[in-house]
């Protein structure tokens, strides 16, 4: 019908023909050049056209920011500007599916692309953009984190309630919660604060007696997921805060959950679970379905978050490296400028998709972003080979083999099915294997592809029938992966040196033990091999991540469902898992920012921030420098600057404030027009009138970033003030760590603070023409009394 329309020469071949590219081109009434060119061109312009028309008819869901709230707004109001590019025949389109009326201003709803370009340039309208959908970052922790840093620390000491302690709120935005946990009981809670002003909505399984004065509050929203039934896939709405997940549940537990005894992952790392602290309030707000968290309603959390009252926000999620957006087309770095304005603390992941470079996200100056470190414990499977041969891999796993039985051993290549390319069966790749040939046996895999999971391979070695699967990864070690009852271990680098013992005879075999816990390894923490790297891709002038905090198989509270999968026949599940990510390390850093809130109520979230990263440690369990997962000694562009330490950041003496001003100057400075600005933050804020890029490393950071430091230019000054909350007459003085060729002063070296003066400004003054060009990395330390305040810088010499 469309080509028929278009009454193009060639249309009658294109209608027709199954090979578009190749029937065009070789059509016989298109036997000369002219005529193939001329036909090339309308199949151009047939497929701009189609393009074009399928735009038109195909609206999607879009994001209309609108700036900051100067108070509430009318829905009618957006309904209104919307009714003027929705045509008057689609006028049942018009219909707002989140309103952002409290921390923000703005709306989401179905537009086509015109419709949405045609709003982006009204008056008022700061961007739009299209819903995106991000994905979550997906114990011991907290005693690790006490012990590494504090080894004779009483935890008593601020595990209890204090008298002056400030009630604090953290908003958790993820999957929902299960209220039945025992991490979430409120025995020895005191009332819920009066000031709170959010809800406990109720669904189907979910009432408002499920809340209690630890789960203060629940929010769901429409979030539309595949269900399965009938031989069919259907999209629903959950309209419940229930979680069906079990992510939300164990960030949850991570970063507030009441103290639990024995709780344990079907006897693994058992001990006492527990939170930040015993004593923090949880409102939980469902953005996220298992098939994930659209940008929207992250956004619409956000602003009801910030309505409710919470004092500090968690999110676990973000979107890809590769798919980030500008900062003002990002909805969690919108609703989190909004936060901060509003005085409420955001934390978030940093992202799964180390070790690489420029992978790190959430990285806003604005955002407090982390990334994922291991704790002291590891957990191990050992493969017992035919031989006698004995060989200790990582894994969990709930494996019934026994000591006692071998089963042959072999290799994909050797199992492969019939015409499928060896490197795919090698990395048993779906569809690679045999399964006749499978059956019976261990398996031995390489993780050729990275594509494709160690949870696709578990699954092709399952459907195969195999006994079990040993992975043999060429990366550095990771976290351990959890293959529940199937039998499964993984061997790093090293193991590939031990391949021969594999083949040591004509009819190898082996076993495969079930996981045992090994307490207490050296060293730890390091950086977790997934954990996103810096520096960012929006801006290098700013060191992200921030800070470093256990992410690595941690344990803490899920679903009965999502144990249940693990869980071997017949066992009864236990209510807790271990998970790693930086979803479970941002958890970590809300809970010890909670902590540092409720001692230091009046501070704000940029000194809170502050403290913690001025204190982090740089140290591991053997009191050596950091490292990574690759034995290397660990820079800030990995974790950085160190790992927290919440206790010490109760009095860190000296803060940076970093201020409203400071993130209004970072937009101009990265390039936002003044009026968008304005628009954000409802002031007369005018620029600077010189804004660069380089500029942003002035901003009141408590780290330093530079992105390009010229040899040729001598000394580059940066500029910092501090704020005194130590003691009021006390004099610091400045030391610096440095790289070799790098010249750093610091002016003046010397800083006092009297009881009238609090706050202190300083310069650092960096030269790289005798430095190593590429990232240059070292840090700057004040000191004055039991006060040790630590920044870190990382330059880039050119």
């Amino acid at each position: 019908m469309l080509s028929s329309q278009l009454k193009f020469p060639c249309a009658k071949k294109l209608s027709h023909s199954p090979y578009i590219y190749t029937e065009f081109i070789l059509a016989k009434s298109t036997t000369n050049t002219i005529n193939i060119m001329s036909c090339l061109l309308q199949l151009l312009s047939f497929f701009l056209i189609i393009s074009s028309a399928t735009s038109i008819q195909t609206p999607k869901h879009y994001v209309v920011y609108m700036g900051s709230s100067a108070g509430e707004t009318a829905e009618s109001d957006h309904l209104q500007l919307l009714s003027t590019v929705i045509p008057r025949e689609e006028r049942e389109r018009i219909s707002i599916t989140n309103h952002y009326n409290h921390a923000l201003k703005g709306f989401s709803a179905m537009l086509t692309d015109d419709e949405a370009s045609e709003l982006s340039g009204r008056d008022g309208v700061v961007s739009v953009f299209p819903d995106s959908i991000l994905q979550s970052h997906t114990t011991r922790s907290w005693d690790f984190l006490d012990d590494n840093s504090n080894p004779k620390l009483n935890r008593g000491s601020y595990l209890q309630p204090h008298k002056s302690s400030y009630d604090v709120i953290i908003g958790m935005i993820d999957t929902g919660i299960w209220a039945e946990s025992p991490s979430f009981k409120d025995e020895g809670m005191g009332e819920i604060p009066k000031r709170w002003k959010g809800v406990c909505m109720e669904g189907p399984d979910f009432k408002k007696s499920d809340c209690n004065r630890k789960l203060i509050g629940a929010r769901y929203y429409s979030v539309m997921h595949a269900s399965n039934g009938n031989n069919t896939t259907q999209m629903r709405v959950d309209k419940s805060p229930r979680d069906t997940v079990g992510h939300g549940t164990h960030t949850a537990s991570i970063a507030a959950g009441a103290l639990v005894a024995n709780a344990s992952y079907h006897g693994l790392a058992q001990g006492t679970a527990r939170g930040g602290s015993p004593l923090f309030r949880i409102a939980a707000y469902k953005a996220c379905s298992e098939d994930g968290c659209p940008g929207s309603t992250i956004l619409k959390a956000i602003d009801d978050a910030v309505k409710d009252d919470v004092d500090i926000i968690s999110i676990s999620i973000g979107t890809s490296a590769f798919l980030q957006s500008d900062f003002l087309k990002d909805p969690i770095a919108i609703g989190a400028f909004h936060a901060e304005q509003m005085g409420v603390m955001v934390v978030c992941s940093g992202g799964n998709e180390g070790p690489d470079p420029f992978t790190v996200i959430n990285a806003a100056p604005w955002i407090f972003t982390v990334a994922a470190s291991n704790i002291d414990r590891d957990f191990q499977s050992k493969v017992l080979l035919g031989n006698g041969r004995i060989f200790q891999g990582s894994a969990i796993n709930f494996s019934n083999l026994t000591r006692t039985e071998t089963y042959p051993l072999a290799y994909g290549k050797d199992i492969a099915a019939k015409y499928s390319p060896i490197p795919e069966a090698r990395s048993c790749y779906p569809g690679s294997l045999d399964p006749e040939k499978v059956k019976g046996k261990i398996i031995v895999c390489f993780d050729g592809f990275p594509v494709v999971s160690r949870t696709i391979k578990k699954l092709v070695a399952e459907d195969a029938k195999a006994k079990g699967l040993i992975l043999i990864n060429e990366n550095d070690k990771s976290a351990p992966f959890d293959s529940g009852p199937f039998p499964f271990t993984e061997f790093f680098e090293y193991a590939l040196k031990n391949k021969a013992c594999f083949d040591s005879s004509k009819n190898p075999s082996a076993t495969i033990l079930p996981t045992v816990e090994i307490p207490r390894i050296k060293p730890a923490p390091v950086v977790a091999y997934f954990s996103s790297r810096g520096p960012s891709v929006l801006t290098e002038n700013i060191l992200k991540p921030d800070i470093m905090a256990p992410g690595v198989a941690i344990l803490a509270a899920v679903t009965p469902k999502d144990e249940e999968e693990s869980a071997s026949d017949g066992e009864k599940p236990g209510g807790y898992a271990l998970r790693s990510g930086t979803s479970m390390a941002c958890p970590h850093v809300t809970g010890a920012s909670a902590l540092v809130k409720s001692v230091h109520p009046k501070w704000t979230s940029s000194m809170i921030r502050s403290a913690l990263m001025t204190t982090a440690t740089v140290y591991d369990n053997m009191r050596k420098p950091l490292t990574n997962s690759s034995a290397s000694f660990a820079i800030p562009l990995e974790m950085g600057v160190g790992e927290i330490s919440p206790v010490k950041a109760l009095n860190p003496g000296l803060v940076f404030e970093t201020t409203t001003e400071d993130y209004l100057r970072f937009l101009c400075y990265n390039g936002s027009p003044e009026k968008t600005i304005r628009s954000m933050s409802k002031t007369n804020f005018k620029c600077p009138t010189k804004s660069s890029d380089d500029l942003i490393s002035n901003i009141n950071y408590p780290s330093i970033s530079i992105s390009k430091l010229e040899k040729s230019k001598g000394f580059l000054t940066i500029k910092r003030s501090v704020t005194n909350v130590g003691h009021p007459n006390v004099t610091y003085t400045s030391t610096a760590q440095t790289p070799m060729g790098m010249k750093v002063k610091v002016l003046p070296k010397k800083i006092t603070f009297l009881e009238n003066v609090k706050r202190v400004s300083f310069k650092v003054l960096f030269d790289g023409s005798e430095a190593s060009s590429g990232y240059n990395f070292g840090y700057i330390t004040w000191s004055a009394a039991q006060y040790s305040v630590r920044m870190v810088f990382a330059v880039n010499v050119e």
